[in-house]
């Protein structure tokens, strides 16, 4: 199959337009802001699937000063693997980030892989789900930075990769939902560090083996039973009728607007799924929305995914990344749960062919009040720079700007210049300046901290959410905002790209204009707020129910 797409991929290249260029520019400040973490993913070889997949971030605001922190997710190692180096929260003083995992007690040492943030008790306190090679954990926010690990109900013993929560049930507080990869033992490995048995690939390449071969991870549907413990209902949910895949990446949305929230799901070689809400019982639609594979009704090897309204219509599109060799996929939703492949005709195609996608994020880089995007790259075996096919190790990471429902990819200055093994993604304003920035996490790396230096006298808006009952912070909420009479269109999202978690805070660029007409939020059980006349540069809190 990838041998097909290999050919398919020389025959784009071949019609691959030199992009256009745009003032996007993005400056690495990891050493300036003060990061000095570096991750850990197995050996250098990279002999085992387990030490290929990385780890995730999340920006988020532990201590709830107003201000982005960073959460760090690190690997481990076979002989070491429930006692790694750890994983590291960094504090936010002013722009700079402080190491207070310490004081936090966030240095969970087990194989890491992703995060996601919620508010699971209800107390206004932002708490952390972490994805392991083992058993999981959830660290509740127990006083505005200091984290306690709680038995939860939600651990599972499985080779988790990304999370996120919702409130599929609307009975008020956060669920998880979380993807599993591959059945993988290490217990062979850790008798005889020797051991290995290789696959083959392109050129005779010796690299690990899977997931084809393995047995799929089975995800896992955690009903939160109000207290912030968890009972895992993937039987009784529908979940378990289609559980075999390779699940890498998940994003939620309430896709058909009926008002309960979806979940598309990107599995690696297999079908993607998309689970419709029916009322708290979910039906695998993927196949009948044009989702479950490409245009030519191939799967593909989907690694990260986002949802945003990339044409402005109304309601959330599915952008996915993949393997070398295809190209990513964009799923443009028409609506009534139908997406059309619009990958060539967005301008993606010939552009992503030539890499390995992991971390997707659709974001306003330069608060035009469009969503641009970013694609995060690299290939999973080191073997390949002894080749010449297959693509390099280290990759560069590609911006996209949206122009008109079309994307252009752009230069996005010198930090998108930067070569990486790159994994995941987390996005937010840390620096406090209005527009957003990102963080890419690196495998057996320091991340790379993009720090938006775009010149751009547009406007934004972002907008805070706090909400009633236990869902404190709206995940889930969809907000939209008027502007010279189109609306855009956002949802707080706990868990999307690849591993990681975007600040909840939204943003909303206005371009030139001085003000948005409205605000208005959707929020999880179906009301609805409304704000006018809202200038350019406010940052907006808004509770249920009134305005803060």
């Amino acid at each position: 199959m990838r041998v097909w797409r290999l050919m398919r991929m020389l025959f784009s290249l071949v019609l691959l337009a030199v992009p256009a260029l745009a003032q996007l520019s993005f400056t690495d400040q990891t050493v300036q802001a003060g990061i000095d973490f570096v991750h850990v993913g197995g050996g250098k070889d990279k002999g085992f699937i387990l030490e290929a997949h990385g780890s995730g971030a999340a920006f988020f605001d532990a201590d709830a000063d107003g201000d982005l922190d960073l959460y760090m997710v690190n690997g481990s190692t076979f002989s070491s693997y429930e006692q790694g180096s750890g994983n590291v929260y960094y504090r936010n003083d002013g722009g700079r980030f402080v190491d207070d995992t310490a004081h936090a007690g966030l240095g969970d040492r087990r194989w890491g892989a992703g995060v996601a943030v919620g508010d699971v008790d209800g107390d206004g306190l932002r708490d952390l789900y972490l994805t392991n090679y083992g058993a999981n954990a959830l660290f509740l926010n127990s006083a505005s930075g200091q984290f306690v690990e709680t038995a939860s109900g939600a651990e599972g013993g499985d080779f988790s990769a990304s999370a996120a929560f919702v409130d599929y049930d609307r009975d008020g507080d956060l669920d998880i939902y979380v993807t599993n990869y591959v059945a993988f033992d290490i217990q062979p490995l850790l008798k005889d560090p020797s051991f290995w048995d290789p696959c083959v690939y392109l050129g005779g390449l010796r690299v690990f083996c899977g997931p084809v071969g393995l047995p799929g991870g089975e995800d896992r549907l955690y009903r939160n039973d109000g207290s912030g413990e968890f009972v895992d209902v993937t039987e009784g949910s529908g979940i378990a009728a289609a559980n075999d895949h390779y699940g890498l990446g998940v994003v939620p949305e309430d896709f058909d607007a009926d008002g309960d929230m979806d979940l598309f799901v990107a599995n690696d070689e297999r079908a993607n799924v998309l689970w419709r809400n029916d009322g708290g019982h979910f039906v695998d639609v993927a196949m009948q929305a044009g989702v479950a594979f490409n245009i030519d009704g191939e799967e593909e090897s989907g690694m990260g995914v986002d949802v945003g309204d990339y044409d402005g219509d109304g309601d959330g599109d599915i952008f996915v990344t993949n393997f070398y060799g295809e190209t990513n996929t964009l799923y443009r939703n028409d609506g009534q749960l139908q997406f059309v492949d619009a990958t060539s005709s967005s301008g993606l195609a010939a552009p992503s062919v030539e890499y390995l996608g992991w971390g997707a994020h659709f974001f306003d880089a330069d608060s035009d009040g469009d969503l641009d995007l970013f694609s995060v790259n690299s290939h999973v075996y080191p073997q390949v720079d002894q080749a010449s096919t297959g693509g390099g190790y280290a990759q560069r990471n590609q911006l996209f700007r949206n122009d008109g429902g079309s994307y252009v990819q752009v230069d996005g200055g010198p930090g998108l210049a930067v070569k990486a093994v790159s994994r995941g993604t987390a996005g937010g304003d840390y620096d406090g300046d209005g527009d957003l920035d990102l963080l890419v996490t690196n495998l057996d790396q320091a991340p790379t901290l993009l720090r938006n230096d775009t010149d751009s006298s547009n406007g934004f808006i972002a907008v805070d959410l706090l909400g009633k009952g236990l869902n404190r912070y709206g995940v889930g909420a969809q907000v939209g905002v008027c502007v010279n009479g189109q609306t855009l269109l956002r949802t707080v999202n706990s868990g999307s790209g690849y591993l990681g978690a975007n600040a909840l805070r939204l943003h909303f660029g206005l371009g030139e204009s001085a003000r948005a007409e409205w605000v208005s939020v959707r929020w999880p059980g179906g009301a609805r707020d409304t704000v006018y006349a809202v200038a350019a540069g406010t940052v907006l809190r808004l509770s249920e129910g009134g305005e803060n």
